[in-house]
């Protein structure tokens, strides 16, 4: 009896002992129906890093509770944020794909990936699988690291791997925070809007998390109190996302010049009622208007591409509820979209993990 063994199709010797490049963003719904929110909601709340409760609670919630209810809502957001070009987070990682690929040549594969919805990490990764290359970089478009975001993308790409019959060299950006390209990107970004207004306060405005999930990541037990612990980044709480976010101002008010006073660190986008890392940003806003403070200067410098999170939350709904309290001049600096020096920050990041 002849075992037949099912032919694997050829790969061109033109390919092998290239360098796959694989950029992951967070993602976004393939419109803004109601429809394709409610699809997105579902699978991006249902990682149980983001939502980090047991199966079945997470179940009945998300798709019980906020999907059903949130889903209408969100859409009308992703309406407002939606361009010509569709999504503008896919639509930056499209234009950084190619650029990339541009400045990186024919020894890299560049593809772009989203950790929930399209383009996937499977088929990005199947594209690599089938082009037999030597080696697979992974960069999470997240500059501070989170189990819920970055995490959340290596634990993907290693079930999809995980299976196949030769897994290659593997190697994964773990954050960029310090990457002096990356701060000088939105040094020159902030400068633009500084040398146009004199602004009384700055305010750079991370991503939220549960703080449940900050403490998870205190391997001592010892370190993470959510509050002064996170005012240096060590050895202790280097994986720490909030001291991630606080080590990041502080290179970026170092750039700037910006004084000590003049600046405040927190964060938004809360979701439930759990306490979640502080200061809020909701509160930060309010605060400063009713203290007099007029003018500000808004940074979002856990994003790489202008989204809902930027545009809409920082750039409008913020920007209401400071002129709401008195405030009166707000401004959002944009995200480092598809900016020459975004280009050369992923290119330095992928010739750090390339074997030479």
């Amino acid at each position: 009896m002849e075992t037949t063994v099912s032919k694997q199709p050829t790969v061109p010797r033109t390919q092998l002992g290239k360098t796959g490049v694989l950029l992951v963003n967070l993602g976004t719904p393939d419109s803004p129906s109601v429809p394709d929110v409610r699809k997105y909601l579902r699978e991006f709340l249902m990682d149980g890093r983001v939502i980090d409760i047991p199966f079945i609670p997470r179940f009945l919630l998300v798709n019980g509770i906020i999907a059903p209810f949130r889903a209408p809502k969100s859409a009308k957001v992703y309406k407002a944020v939606w361009t010509e070009n569709g999504s503008p987070l896919k639509y930056y990682g499209e234009v950084v794909e190619r650029e990339l690929q541009k400045t990186l040549g024919d020894s890299y594969v560049v593809k772009l990936a989203m950790r929930y919805q399209s383009p996937s990490i499977d088929a990005g990764l199947a594209k690599f699988q089938r082009l037999g290359l030597t080696d697979i970089i992974v960069i999470p478009f997240f500059p501070q690291y989170a189990s819920a975001t970055t995490g959340s993308v290596y634990q993907k790409v290693m079930d999809v791997v995980k299976d196949w019959q030769i897994i290659p060299r593997i190697e994964f950006v773990n954050s960029f925070l310090d990457h002096p390209k990356f701060i000088q990107g939105f040094v020159q970004l902030g400068r633009k809007y500084m040398a146009e207004y004199n602004y009384e306060h700055f305010i750079f405005s991370y991503h939220g998390l549960p703080e449940r999930q900050i403490r998870k990541g205190d391997v001592t037990s010892e370190v993470c109190r959510l509050g002064d612990c996170c005012s240096s980044l060590h050895a202790m709480n280097q994986y720490c996302y909030r001291a991630q976010c606080f080590e990041t101002t502080r290179r970026l008010v170092r750039e700037l010049g910006i004084p000590e006073g003049r600046y405040t660190t927190c964060f938004q986008s809360r979701l439930g009622n759990d306490p979640w890392i502080k200061p809020y940003t909701e509160d930060t806003i309010k605060d400063l208007a009713q203290k007099g403070i007029k003018s500000v200067l808004a940074f979002s410098p856990a994003f790489v591409a202008d989204c809902l999170e930027t545009t809409i939350e920082v750039g409008e709904e913020y920007k209401e509820l400071f002129e709401e309290n008195g405030g009166k001049h707000w401004q959002l600096v944009e995200s480092l979209n598809d900016s020459p020096i975004w280009i050369e920050t992923l290119a330095d990041l992928v010739k750090s993990k390339t074997l030479v």
